[in-house]
């Protein structure tokens, strides 16, 4: 863990590095160099590899390990000061797909979930001996390529007994040059809004959308559950400088989140879209959401009741 809970200077100096000598198609090569190679699943249900320094560490899963146990409700669980506000034991088992610090609700009040998401790499610098004392063997993780990464780079044994989902960024993907939103315009498994500057993956083992939170990610994957409802909890987004849940004042880390608001809220606008062509229908149960501004109005059955 780095003083400043950001990235160590080794990694700022080889994502530098990657943009001078790489370009910006390729700059992205960093979030796996050094050290880590993918095999992707093959999308005939086939297992893919995670390889760190030339030693197999774990094998991939796809969506449908989270797919296999998850029921009619998914919900999408953030760490938002509003998850303070509610009675997240209410929650279904195996229902909630934990966004990064979301983790310190495990057993706590969420006796078992879905899932685990994280996305950034700065987050396991920050947090990873936490994650390593609570999140248990056999919980399917979404981690992205940078974050498995920086995992192996602490302790790749940590992996070996967690159902390991590939998030594959669809702009940066692994192993290719970045593309634009208009250059996969064209894939069946994507829809995008008709500016071409946000969109979702209908088929998020082939990359998702990724858009300054991953919640964008985890809802890509919630969806492709065909869920009965989707559920936001602690995606409050508009008050992402204020500390989280599991923070104290004066230590909160750094968010891009409420600078990213209006780039977030046009990728969930696409997938709201999407998810209720196919009959999702989409709650949110913060009060104090950004969701709000999309017509999605604030549902107070998960809210704490008061005397």
């Amino acid at each position: 863990m780095t003083p400043s809970g950001d990235r160590p200077l080794s990694r700022k100096l080889i994502k530098i590095g990657a943009r001078l000598f790489l370009g910006r198609d390729r700059a992205h090569v960093q979030d796996w160099f050094p050290g880590l190679s993918i095999r992707p699943v093959d999308g005939q249900g086939g297992a893919g590899k995670l390889f760190y320094k030339g030693r197999f560490v774990v094998d991939l899963q796809g969506a449908e390990a989270i797919c296999q146990n998850s029921g009619e409700e998914v919900h999408v669980v953030g760490s938002g000061p509003s998850i303070r506000q509610m009675d997240l034991a209410r929650l279904p088992l195996r229902s909630a797909i934990l966004l990064n610090g979301a983790f310190n609700l495990i057993d706590n009040p969420i006796a078992e979930p879905l899932a685990i998401a994280v996305e950034d790499e700065r987050f396991v610098f920050r947090h990873f001996d936490g994650m390593a004392a609570r999140i248990k063997a056999g919980t399917i993780c979404l981690f992205s390529v940078p974050v498995l990464r920086a995992i192996c780079e602490r302790n790749a044994d940590f992996l070996k007994d967690k159902r390991i989902v590939l998030i594959d960024n669809i702009l940066k993907p692994y192993g290719a040059v970045r593309q634009s939103y208009a250059g996969v315009a064209g894939r069946d498994h994507v829809v995008l809004n008709a500016a071409k500057s946000a969109g979702i993956s209908l088929d998020p083992d082939r990359g998702v959308f990724e858009a300054g939170s991953v919640a964008i990610s985890a809802l890509q994957f919630a969806i492709a559950c065909n869920p009965r409802r989707i559920g936001f909890l602690g995606i409050d987004i508009s008050n992402a400088a204020e500390p989280r849940f599991y923070e104290k004042s004066g230590t909160t880390a750094f968010s891009g989140v409420a600078g990213a608001e209006r780039r977030i809220l046009d990728h969930v606008e696409v997938a709201l879209a999407a998810g209720r062509q196919k009959g999702i229908e989409f709650l949110n149960f913060s009060p104090v959401s950004a969701l709000a501004k999309l017509d999605l109005k604030y549902d107070p059955r998960m809210t704490l009741q008061t005397a």
